[in-house]
Order: C-alpha cells, then structure tokens, then sequence
C-alpha cells in the first residue's frame, strides 16, 4: 500500500501499518526534510498511539512535560485561570501532556520508519493523477527531476496535508476556506524569556484580537511563541517571513511581561489558518487522514493528534481479515463523527478566545469558578481516547 505525505500523520500512518504486517510505500514531494522550528502539543490521546509503537522513550526525551497552563489576559496580565497537566494529566488519563519541537517529533517519526524493512521511503515525489478500480489503485507521480512514473497499490492513503492532492482526485472538490486569523511563531532560547514566562509551565494569553501561547520546547532549552492575529487577507505558504513591527504594534496594549516575550525574537515566521468541515474519508480504496482529511483550527491543540489518531484507527480497520473497501469503510464511519466533533470543539474555542468585553467577563469567571481540574476534564473526551476505541 501506497501512503502519499511523510508530514507526521504520513510517517506515523506508515509505522502503524508496518506494525500490522503491511508493505509500505512512503512517498514525499519534498526531496528533503527541513522542519521550521516551531513546536506543538501532544495529549494523552496522541502519547498512547505513540507508545504503541515504541516510541514512548525517545520522544520523553525530546519533550518538555508542563506542568499547567496558565491563562492570563492579554490587556491586564491578571490571572484568569488555569488548567491542569503535569501529574494530573498523568493520573487521570494514564498518558502524558507533552510539549516538543516539531522537528524532534519528525525526527523520531523518521528514525523509526527507516528501520522498519517493511517502508520503502521515496523522496521527491508529487501525485498528480489517481485511478481506482475494484481490484487496486494507480497513481500517476512527478518526480523532482521532471520524469512521471506510474505506482501500482492496493490501498491509497492521502496524508498530504490542508491542500491535499489525493482529496480531490476522490471526488471531494472542495476548497479550504480562511478563518481570518494568521499565526506567528518564533523560539528564543529560554534565557532571553522574561523569569516569570520561563518555566516548566505553558501561558496562554487572551484577547478580543488574538492570543498568544508559550511553551517550552528542544529539552526546555528554548521558547515556543505562537501569536495568533486577526487578519483580513491570508499570507503566503506556511513559513512567510513576518514584519516583527506589525506583530508588536497589534499587540501594542499587551501586559509588560507579554510585551516583553513578543519583543525578544528579532525573526517571525508567519501562515494563514484554513478550514474545511470533515465530509470525505475513503471512497473505495482510498483514505484520507490528518489535514488532507479534516484540518483542524489550533485553538484545541489537537491537529497533530487527530492525525496520529487517525493512523490509528486506519491500521486497527486494516488488520482484520476484510475486503479493503469494506475496512476503509468502516476506518471513515468511526473517525469522521470524532473529527467533526473535535472540528467543532476547535472552532468554539477560538470563540472563546477571542471573545469580546461583555462575553469575556462570563468567560473569566467561568474559568475561575472550574478550577484547574475542571478545565482539565472538560475535554476528558478527548484526553481518554485509546487506540482500542478505534476497533
């Protein structure tokens, strides 16, 4: 079988199904791996996937592991509440919340997959057309250098991200639309981060115009920022370098402490937020996962996850003694009604974010009258998935 994307949905997708006895093909138009250095978030229900296979102690040795969110406001710096992690998290969901750089997490992601005999990892590669019929799949692929090849499998999986180029070669035409928001990341070693924002803790920041997360991530060598801006127009790509003056002057009001962090990078990088509502999965015996499948708003933390999840859930249908359009089948009906969900959940939460003065009071004592547990167990239903929930 064929899996089209080696982001980190791809590669994990390629290790779960390596792991059930399947021959895979990887493929990657990039004809190398360079990550931007940015980080992301990894919940309980992401770690025990992970865990499954084998991986458990090299990323526990690339992550930061915080022990709360602290939410603040943007405009006063007063505490608004807080959410639990750390040993809480470990506690009620038997898994860990960790923080890492994206670029450890790929690392560790590819390590494993170029020892796994069973993968076939093939660089420089983009799909461009897609044929199936009831007995496999053909896929049409440009290569780097210019040459076309056709690839024969008996199972295509898209996990090629938000502008996907399997979607639409199964019939679902749709265009990601933007959310009006870009995001800015940067990392700073931990040093130059104001004392009070440098510790094993993750900030995140409230206001009617964005918001700000931090956390720390390389070991807690260094700062992950990521300032999310109310903007009219999208940018360019995923990694548009930014005007560090138009980031600084939007957030122009912010507490001193905040206003601090945001002025320590002298270089930010920038991309646009896009949406699209979860409609296809699989059509006969091709599946989406991740991004390419449904792209989730970071106001949840959980992008990386589904996706992981979503690897999950593919091997699990495909290690039963089944027609493969029948398990692809059954892989879209159990994932597509979480993905909506945690789509939604994403969507509310930026809402709440952003929320403006009269709603924002609710918020706030909302968040104080929970407590940091409460906050924690709002969202148990994602936090408790299990891998074993996907059979």
């Amino acid at each position: 079988m064929t899996v089209v994307g080696a982001g980190i949905g791809g590669l994990t997708a390629a290790l779960a199904l390596a792991r059930i006895g399947r021959q895979v093909t990887l493929i990657e138009r990039r004809t190398g791996f360079t990550e931007v250095g940015a980080g992301l978030q990894l919940s309980p229900n992401a770690n025990r996937v992970l865990a499954t296979l084998g991986l458990a102690p090299a990323i526990a040795r690339a992550a930061s592991e915080p022990a709360r969110v602290v939410v603040r406001s943007i405009s006063s710096g007063q505490q608004i509440g807080e959410v639990a992690l750390g040993s809480f998290m470990r506690e009620r969901y038997k898994a860990p919340y960790y923080v890492i750089h994206r670029a450890d997490l790929q690392t560790i992601l590819l390590d494993a997959v170029r020892g796994q005999p069973g993968i076939r990892l093939l660089m420089g590669r983009a799909v461009s057309g897609l044929t199936q019929d009831a007995d496999g799949v053909s896929l049409s692929v440009d290569r780097a250098g210019g040459a076309q090849e056709e690839l024969a499998s008996g199972i295509v999986v898209g996990a090629d991200g938000v502008w996907s180029k399997v979607r639409p070669l199964i019939g679902d035409l749709r265009q990601p639309g933007f959310h009006g928001h870009v995001a800015w990341r940067a990392t700073i070693p931990r040093s130059e981060a104001p004392a009070a924002l440098a510790g094993d803790e993750t900030g995140l920041w409230l206001g009617s115009g964005g918001h700000v997360v931090h956390y720390p991530i390389a070991g807690g060598k260094r700062i992950n920022i990521v300032a999310i801006q109310k903007r009219g127009a999208p940018v360019t790509g995923w990694a548009e370098p930014g005007d560090r003056s138009e980031l600084l002057g939007h957030f122009g009001r912010a507490a001193p402490q905040l206003r601090a962090l945001l002025e320590a990078p002298d270089e930010w990088l920038m991309w646009s937020l896009y949406d699209l509502p979860a409609k296809t999965m699989a059509r006969g015996r091709v599946a989406l996962l991740g991004d390419a499948a449904h792209p989730v708003l970071p106001f949840l933390a959980q992008g990386a996850a589904l996706a992981i999840e979503d690897a999950a859930g593919l091997a699990n249908a495909l290690a039963h003694d089944r027609p493969a359009q029948d398990a692809l089948q059954s892989y879209a009906r159990i994932r597509l009604p979480r993905a909506r969900a945690l789509q939604q959940a994403a969507r509310k939460n930026g809402g709440v974010y952003h929320a403006g003065a009269l709603v924002s009071l609710g918020r706030n004592l909302v968040m104080g009258r929970l407590g940091a547990q409460g906050m924690t167990e709002r969202y148990g239903w994602v936090y408790g998935w299990d891998p074993a929930s996907s059979l």
